[in-house]
This record gives C-alpha cells, sequence and structure tokens, in this order.
C-alpha cells in the first residue's frame, strides 16, 4: 500500500507571547516549509488557572507579576484572533484552536475553523468534551495523561455524536525525554480503534517525529518558534526553524522511499542484470 504524506499541524500555541507581530511569524515560518494547518490555543485564565497557582509570582518579559497577570498578558483577545483569521486567509493556510474552557469553545466557533483539538489537559473534562463532539466538526483528540479507560470514553463520545475525529497519542512532558515516547502506542491505537491516527509530539529531536508516521501516524502536530532559546513556557519542547524544515522536507519526499510493495523488475535491473549476470 502507498504511503501518503501526513498532514503536518504546525502548533503555535502560546509561543507568541501575545505579540501578534510574533505570530504572524510563526504563521510565515509554518507555510514557507509547508505545513498544512496552524494551531493556536484559547482560554479565560480566571476559569483555567487553579486558585492555588494565582498569586504566585513569577520573572516575566513584563517584570515580576503573578502568574494569573501573565497566563493573561500571553492571551489574544477575540479582536486579535479576527487579525489573526483574516492573515491565515491571506496566506490560505487553515487555523484553529484548542480550547480550554467552555466559554472560550462557544466564543471561538464564530470563526468557523475547519477543526477542532482537544488538548489533553482537557481530555478528562467529559461535560467540556462533549461539548466540542457536538459541534460534529473533525477533532483531534490528544491522548497525553489519560488511561486506557480514558481513550475508551473520548471515542465512546466522538462515537456518540457522530462527530469525525483524530486520535492523537500525546506525551505531555514538556519537553519530553525520548526513552519515555513509547511510540508503539500509535500501532496500538491503530490495531485497537480502528480510527484515524496521529502524533503530537513535545520532544526536542527530529527523528521519533520521523518514526512515528512510519508506524503510521497520519497527523503529525508539533510546536514551532522561531528560537528555541526565547522566553516561554513551550519553547523548549518545540521545532526551531531548521527542525521544522528537517520535518517538513523528509515526510513530503518520505513516501517516494516506500514504493507500492510490489516486486517488478525494472528497465535498469534489465540492464543490470546483461552486466552482471555472465551466464546468461
Amino acid at each position: 500500500m502507498k504511503r501518503k504524506k501526513p498532514f503536518l499541524i504546525a502548533e503555535i500555541g502560546i509561543n507568541h507571547n501575545g505579540s501578534l507581530t510574533l505570530a504572524k511569524k510563526l504563521i510565515d515560518l509554518a507555510k514557507k516549509n509547508k505545513f498544512d494547518a496552524v494551531k493556536f490555543q484559547k482560554r479565560d485564565p480566571d476559569i483555567c488557572v487553579p486558585e492555588h497557582q494565582k498569586d504566585i509570582l513569577r520573572e516575566t518579559p513584563w517584570g515580576l507579576i503573578t502568574y494569573l497577570e501573565y497566563k493573561k498578558k500571553i492571551e489574544f483577545s477575540l479582536n486579535q484572533y479576527s487579525i489573526i483569521d483574516k492573515y491565515c486567509k491571506k496566506l490560505n493556510i487553515p487555523w484553529f484552536l484548542s480550547c480550554w474552557d467552555q466559554q472560550s469553545q462557544k466564543k471561538m466557533k464564530k470563526f468557523r475553523t475547519k477543526f477542532n483539538k482537544i488538548a489533553s489537559a482537557m481530555a478528562t473534562n467529559f461535560d467540556f468534551v462533549n461539548l466540542v463532539a457536538k459541534e460534529r466538526k473533525k477533532t483531534f483528540v490528544s491522548t497525553g495523561m489519560c488511561t486506557s479507560k480514558d481513550v475508551d470514553k473520548l471515542i465512546k463520545i466522538f462515537k456518540k455524536n457522530k462527530c469525525p475525529f483524530v486520535l492523537m497519542h500525546t506525551v505531555s512532558s514538556y519537553p519530553c525525554p525520548e526513552e519515555n515516547l513509547n511510540l508503539n502506542l500509535i500501532t496500538t491505537y491503530k490495531k485497537k480503534y480502528k480510527c484515524e491516527v496521529g502524533y503530537s509530539g513535545h520532544e526536542s529531536t527530529v527523528s521519533p517525529t520521523i518514526f512515528a508516521w512510519i508506524l503510521g501516524a497520519e497527523y503529525i502536530e508539533r510546536h514551532i518558534t522561531l528560537e528555541r532559546s526565547m522566553w516561554g513556557t513551550d519553547q523548549s519542547a518545540s521545532l526551531g526553524p531548521e527542525g521544522i524544515k528537517t520535518v517538513s522536507e523528509t515526510l513530503h519526499k518520505a513516501p517516494k522511499f516506500f514504493g507500492d510493495g510490489k516486486k517488478i523488475k525494472t528497465i535498469e535491473d534489465s540492464k543490470l542484470e546483461k552486466k552482471f549476470r555472465y551466464w546468461l
């Protein structure tokens, strides 16, 4: 069976650090490297930041502020997402989000994005999952921090709502040590659930992403950044420009390496045969 290039998702997430200028540069980077879509995150920090973390002080580019203040600094407004929406349409690259609370999910419906995303952090908030599944929009479902029973329940919700989904193997460590990646779970998911399966990687290296595709991941999501040493919680678990280029170029040409699995004798084989098989 011929292999196809995976659908490549550039997870910008919060790596824009609250800057539209930086967000646009990241969108440009994804487009330049032939990614198929870009993804952001949307949350209401007052709802999503746990109470015990809200007043913790943190050193940031804005000075020493509370964790809640920091999360609000890097959160885009609806007006800012309108600008992103227009910019992505101008570049002809789809964009979508993972929302982290029901209010945000409802507000972001106005943009009519092609896809939804369930972040691993939200995967066991089954009321939220059900809300997303009711939209019947193709949804990427990350499964970090989940048990097998959790995954079973997630799939049951999407099937009940007749919502198309992609089960994403994810390990939620940022960055994830390579020995903890458990890429064989990709084949386990495909055999057990007989659904589309993808890989959302948070490792700092490139090769596991390629192996994920070899093992059957049809969708690949990687965090991207302009510079891995930039300030921000997710930058070190992201691919920089060179890593982005390597992943894209490799996965665009990799299907050619696999062929169709049929054994045939080529014209070149016939020429070589005359050269080496002296007994003919």
